[in-house]
């Protein structure tokens, strides 16, 4: 089972991968406020149901990447996902056992802290958007959060992840 269970990593990295890709795909304009934290909500996942495979550098890691496709300051995404799994490693024990709802709850707070540094960190360059409609990606990722907890859940289940 464990042999199986590490062959098959690759859908873990492949399901960030597609995280990536979702942060920077082209949305209707009037939707682009609100853009989903998908590579956040997908790291949190993995860090909650498999710590010991995805964690610390991971987020580094892909938040650097998420920096270059963003053309933003480098080391912006990686400083506020590095922020959002630290975070949820925090809550790691507590969190697992919670509801769904709850979970939601949670990541609420969790995505809006890192949505507020991300404001700090746009003030501190320049670019300071008008409004705090900037949470709104916060908010929506959290809604999301149950669809993205069953589908992460049922490739975790059918593939025996470990």
């Amino acid at each position: 089972m464990v042999a199986q269970g590490s062959r098959n990593g690759w859908a873990i990295w492949l399901s960030l991968l597609l995280g990536l890709l979702l942060s920077v795909a082209p949305m209707p304009s009037f939707m682009e406020i609100g853009r989903p934290l998908w590579l956040a909500m997908f790291l949190t996942y993995w860090v909650l149901y498999l710590p010991h495979k995805v964690g610390m550098l991971s987020a580094w890691v892909f938040g650097l990447a998420e920096d270059v496709l963003y053309g933003t300051l480098l080391g912006q995404n990686a400083l506020i996902l590095s922020l959002i799994i630290f975070l949820v490693l925090s809550l790691h024990q507590r969190l697992r056992m919670f509801p769904i709802w709850q979970q939601c709850l949670v990541l609420l707070v969790v995505f809006g802290l890192a949505q507020l540094v991300q404001l700090w960190l746009s003030a501190l360059t320049g670019n300071r958007p008008p409004t705090l409609v900037f949470l709104l990606p916060a908010l929506v990722s959290a809604l999301l959060w149950p669809w993205v907890y069953t589908l992460l859940r049922a490739l975790r289940l059918r593939l025996n992840i470990n």
